[in-house]
C-alpha cells in the first residue's frame, strides 16, 4: 500500500537534490585524498599543529574528555546512526515505499564499504600520543564517524523533505543534523584519534555519496516509478 499522494502545492515545496553538489563534494574529496596519500607537507604540518594543540588541551581537561567520549561512543556512534537509518527503512517498507527503503539501505551500506575501502587503500596512521586520552583502531582516513554522520543525517533530512514534513520539523531536524555532523567531527579531533583532514575527508565523501544517492533516486522515480515520488 502506497502512502497518499501529496498535493501539487506540496510537491513544489519539496526540494530536488542537485547532482552538481555531489560532483563538487566528490571532486574536493578526491583532491584531499590525493594530498593525504601524497603526504603533502603543508597539509601534514597543518594537521599536526591542530592535533597537537587540541591534545595539549584535552590532557588537562578530563571532565571534558569524558563528555566527548560519551558523545562519540553513544550519541554519535556510527552504529547509532545506522540504527536510525534502519528505523527509517522499516517505516518506509511498511508504508509500501519499498524501492525507496531499499535505496536508503543500500546507500548506507555503500557508505560503510566505501569508507573501509578508502581506509585500506590510503592506510594512513592515526595520531600517536605518549599520553592518549582515547584510542581507536584501523586506518585514519577518512573518519568513519564523520562520514557515517553525514550520510545518515543527510538521508534522514532528504526523507523528511520528500515526505512533506512540516517546516518546523524540518528546521529542527536540520539543526540537530548540523550539530551532530559538526559535533562528531570535533569529538574525534578533541580525543586525538583523527587528523583534521580525516574528518574533512569523511564529511566530503559522505556529502558526495548522499547527494548522488538522493538525486539518483529522484531521477529514477520520475522516469520509472512515478508513484514513488509520493
Amino acid at each position: 500500500m502506497h502512502s497518499p499522494p501529496l498535493s501539487p502545492a506540496h510537491r513544489t515545496r519539496t526540494p530536488s537534490p542537485a547532482p552538481w553538489a555531489g560532483a563538487v563534494c566528490g571532486v574536493l574529496a578526491l583532491a584531499l585524498l590525493g594530498l593525504v596519500a601524497a603526504r603533502w607537507s603543508p597539509l601534514m604540518r597543518l594537521d599536526r599543529d591542530i592535533a597537537e594543540a587540541l591534545h595539549r588541551r584535552a590532557v588537562t581537561e578530563p571532565g571534558l574528555v569524558h563528555v566527548n567520549r560519551l558523545l562519540t561512543d553513544w550519541l554519535w556512534d556510527p552504529w547509532t546512526m545506522r540504527a536510525l537509518i534502519a528505523v527509517a527503512v522499516v517505516v518506509l517498507w511498511r508504508r509500501g515505499a519499498r524501492m525507496l527503503a531499499a535505496w536508503v539501505a543500500v546507500t548506507s551500506l555503500v557508505s560503510s564499504l566505501l569508507q573501509q575501502g578508502v581506509k585500506a587503500a590510503v592506510g594512513r596512521e592515526r595520531p600517536r600520543w605518549p599520553d592518549p586520552v582515547d584510542s581507536a583502531h584501523y586506518a585514519a582516513f577518512p573518519s568513519g564517524h564523520a562520514m557515517t554522520a553525514v550520510v545518515s543525517c543527510g538521508l534522514l533530512l532528504w526523507l523528511l523533505h520528500r515526505s512533506g514534513a512540516r517546516p518546523w520539523i524540518r528546521r529542527t531536524a536540520s539543526a540537530a543534523a548540523g550539530i551532530s555532523v559538526v559535533g562528531v567531527g570535533l569529538t574525534r579531533l578533541y580525543l586525538g584519534v583523527h587528523w583534521p583532514s580525516d574528518v574533512l575527508g569523511g564529511w566530503l565523501l559522505g556529502a558526495a555519496l548522499t547527494a548522488f544517492a538522493a538525486a539518483g533516486y529522484e531521477r529514477y522515480a520520475s522516469r520509472h516509478r512515478p508513484e514513488e515520488r509520493d
